[in-house]
């Protein structure tokens, strides 16, 4: 606004000077002469810069000359070569990706984190944004919905190769073989414990009694059992069984051979057995399905906020020492794994890069959009605003150019 006021100022100057001028310039007063000559020349030039910056965006005085209003005949044209000049020469594709794969986004970003955490302020900032986040979790019903997740899950798996590749896994490993030998180990512990060859004579003396035998079988019968007392059948059970169960821990026995071939045949039937599989499957999913597992759940969910809330209090209390802990072993690790790095700065650049090549075409979409929407009369106030300042002072420097100009030449008219 101040430079059209002062183009305005220049160019009444100039038309009050040649007016004053021309009513006293007369024979002998060289000086008014001359200034009449700058005064007329400033004002043609005023005149004259004053309709080449109105032409550009309106019709001078309103009068529909030829080639005026420039900006709003060739809006087309002009918003065309914007948007060209934009994609193909400001913007384009090429120098954009060459940017971005030349900035190292994870160690910029990286820096500027650590550089904001290392105010105070900024750390109980993101703890306070931490806490408000918890608390609107529901993650008593989002337990829930896990929870039924999971049981539609369950009953949709297919556990036949999982079962199939388990079984091949463990007889690979010779876990079975394992099991067994833990089994028999504490098998042995139990049956070399006094308490058990106590229990095995009372079972076995009351089992005898319980015998109805008749004849020289009987007889014999009831001679054995008024021979052994309790404390001998017991230690002879005893020693039984734990010469029997002895000869199953021997490598490459008999016995041990084939208890381990019946486990592996159970074993691989098992994983075979669909029906089997399928009421396990079913028992699972009714199991997740009990309202004792869902309140387990929500209430364990609801005991996990709890304590990360308690957390982020006692860190916001102490100035988010723990928030610092994290990321300086966070900067630490990268600045160890510069090839993980290097390769995470790769793949992250091919993103954004290829984001952009994609989507590039929006950029002029969106600028043509934009002034397309603009009225004439907005599209003319928007470039009058912004350059319409420095092109008043072309009328400006035309009236004062002029000036001179038309001074020059009456001087020369003169000589």
């Amino acid at each position: 606004m101040r430079t059209k006021y002062a183009a305005g100022v220049s160019l009444a100057v100039m038309a009050g000077g040649f007016a004053v001028t021309t009513v006293f310039a007369g024979e002998g007063r060289l000086a008014l002469e001359l200034l009449q000559g700058g005064f007329e020349a400033g004002l043609v030039g005023g005149i004259a810069d004053w309709f080449a910056v109105s032409a550009l965006f309106r019709h001078p005085l309103g009068l529909r000359i030829p080639h005026t209003n420039l900006i709003v005949k060739n809006k087309p044209k002009m918003i065309n070569a914007l948007v060209s000049a934009l994609e193909n020469e400001l913007l384009n594709k090429e120098s954009i990706s060459g940017r971005l794969r030349k900035l190292k986004l994870i160690q910029s970003t990286g820096q500027f984190i650590v550089k904001q955490l290392a105010k105070r302020s900024s750390r109980v900032a993101v703890l306070s944004a931490a806490q408000a986040i918890v608390e609107r979790l529901p993650l008593d019903k989002l337990a829930a919905s896990l929870l039924q997740g999971a049981v539609g899950y369950t009953r949709q798996l297919d556990l036949k190769p999982g079962a199939e590749k388990a079984a091949e896994t463990v007889i690979r490993e010779r876990l079975d073989e394992k099991a067994l030998d833990y089994a028999l180990d504490q098998a042995i512990d139990w049956i070399a414990k006094p308490s058990t060859g106590k229990m095995l004579g009372e079972i076995a003396q009351n089992k005898l009694q319980e015998l109805q035998v008749g004849g020289f079988m009987g007889f014999a019968v009831q001679a054995f059992a008024g021979f052994m007392n309790e404390e001998k059948m017991g230690a002879m059970l005893q020693h039984m069984l734990l010469s029997g169960v002895k000869d199953l821990t021997t490598p490459g026995s008999r016995q041990r051979e084939a208890m381990l071939l019946e486990l592996r045949s159970r074993l691989m039937g098992l994983a075979e057995d669909e029906q089997s599989l399928d009421r396990a499957k079913e028992w699972v999913a009714a199991k997740l399905e009990t309202p004792q597992v869902s309140e387990f759940a929500s209430g364990k969910a609801l005991e996990l906020q709890r304590k990360l809330l308690d957390w982020l209090e006692r860190d916001k209390q102490e100035g988010g020492r723990l928030v610092v802990t994290a990321v300086r072993a966070v900067s630490e690790r990268l600045e160890r794994e510069e090839e993980m790095v290097a390769r995470w700065e790769e793949r992250l650049s091919d993103l954004v890069v290829h984001a952009i090549e994609s989507n590039h075409f929006r950029i002029g979409l969106l600028v043509r959009d934009n002034l397309n929407k603009l009225d004439d009369k907005q599209l003319v106030d928007m470039l009058e605003s912004k350059v319409g300042s420095d092109l008043q002072w072309i009328r400006v420097n035309g009236a004062v150019c002029g000036f001179l100009i038309g001074i020059i030449l009456t001087l020369i008219s003169w000589i």
